[in-house]
């Protein structure tokens, strides 16, 4: 009887181990998070870049866009790059993240990477107290939404960099990402397509970072400049990149 017991007890055991085994195959194995931080070389951290000079004889070029995110220009961007299998950053406003968190979500999940570009979008001079409200506030909603993911990108509305803004953002050991070609696409009806195509194409260079913006409604042409410009781009030899992969690629970063 006791001998049976133990067969019995030990054929058991080996049959809830090999069920367990068979759960775990057969239930999707969760995504593996985004890291927290997201990578950039030490030697950026706290520093303020427009452009970089690259190691390799690559022709990285970052595609970044601003005031974002907005339903009416976001999803449209991110399907281009979708298509395109291109990466990109996006410097987003916690006050617009916060009405469409969705998203935000949708960016990452798309594999580009978020930025910090404050709450308000306000320009004006700013005690210190007030400049760490509209930075905290703007990461902690991003960590909130995408759990717990941190960006250590910052642009400052306008790029204006003596208002308290960057001085925070220097503090606190971000990255501040300025840009070298601006697309001006902010000026909406003053600017054709084909003008914003040219004024990207023909200031390119291996390590520029590009303004853009993801906001703006029917007024922002961007949508439309965008295919011609990543094509017209990938004709001359460029790879699109995010801005930490830029600086991956870089031995140095200036500002000018």
């Amino acid at each position: 009887m006791g001998k049976v017991w133990w067969r019995r007890r030990i054929l058991f055991i080996i049959i809830a181990a090999v069920t367990v085994v068979l759960i775990n195959l057969l239930i999707p194995v969760k995504a593996v998070s985004q890291q927290n931080y997201l990578a950039v070389p030490d030697r950026f951290r706290g520093k303020i870049i427009r452009q970089v000079q690259l190691s390799s004889p690559n022709k990285a070029i970052a595609l970044t866009f601003d005031d974002g995110p907005s339903p009416d220009i976001t999803p449209q961007v991110l399907s281009i790059l979708k298509d395109k299998n291109i990466p990109a950053t996006f410097f987003i406003l916690g006050r617009h993240l916060k009405k469409f968190p969705q998203l935000g979500q949708q960016i990452l999940a798309d594999g580009h990477t978020l930025g910090n570009h404050t709450w308000h979008h306000w320009h004006h001079q700013m005690r210190e107290f007030i400049a760490a409200r509209e930075i905290e506030s703007t990461a902690k909603l991003i960590s909130e939404i995408t759990g717990g993911v941190r960006t250590n990108l910052f642009r400052p509305p306008y790029g204006h960099r003596y208002n308290g803004l960057v001085d925070y953002a220097r503090k606190r050991k971000d990255v501040v990402v300025l840009w070298s070609i601006d697309s001006e696409d902010w000026r909406g009806q003053d600017i054709s397509v084909e003008e914003l195509v040219e004024q990207v194409v023909t200031q390119a260079e291996p390590g520029a970072i590009v303004l853009m913006h993801d906001s703006g409604g029917d007024d922002n042409k961007i949508v439309q400049a965008l295919p011609q410009i990543i094509e017209q781009l990938s004709d001359r030899g460029y790879i699109f990149v995010s801005v930490p992969q830029l600086l991956q690629l870089s031995f140095n970063a200036y500002t000018r």
